[in-house]
């Protein structure tokens, strides 16, 4: 049996592996680079990278692990975390941010090295000025941050 290996994927992989997989989100428009975990030939999780959503954090230096994406395979998601973690500071950037719902356990961002740095209320994304449709769980997440 062959370990787990990381390997580089287009947006359009890691999104299609995302479109089947992902419990509560969909597909990303961009993307700075994105990630897979190989497993004898299949790829067994995903993960996405790209500017951070909120332009408070968007400042040149900083890149958001906008989905993590993986079929149940043990220690996948955490080699991913690590992995994102390991591109983004040998490109240059400082900091490394995410997000998880509050009922998620963040195992696997403690495992790759990451902390709790904050929390996010949650809620709606449309506002009267710019409406939107909601199909993002909208309770609190805690955001994690990986800095070198």
């Amino acid at each position: 049996m062959k370990s787990l290996e990381v390997v580089p994927l287009t947006l359009a992989e890691a999104n299609a592996f995302v479109a089947r997989h992902h419990r509560h989100h969909g597909v990303v428009r961009g993307h700075k680079f994105s990630l897979g975990v190989d497993h004898d030939g299949s790829i067994v999780g995903v993960a996405i990278v790209g500017r951070p959503v909120s332009r408070v954090l968007d400042n040149g230096w900083t890149l958001e692990v906008t989905r993590v994406c993986t079929d149940g395979t043990k220690n996948a998601a955490s080699m991913l975390y690590g992995a994102c973690r390991r591109a983004t500071f040998a490109l240059g950037y400082r900091r490394l941010v995410t997000y998880i719902l509050q009922r998620e356990s963040g195992v696997s961002l403690r495992a790759a090295g990451w902390r709790v740095v904050g929390e996010s209320r949650g809620g709606s994304w449309s506002r009267h000025s710019r409406p939107r449709v909601d199909t993002h769980p909208m309770e609190a997440k805690l955001r994690y941050e990986a800095t070198e």
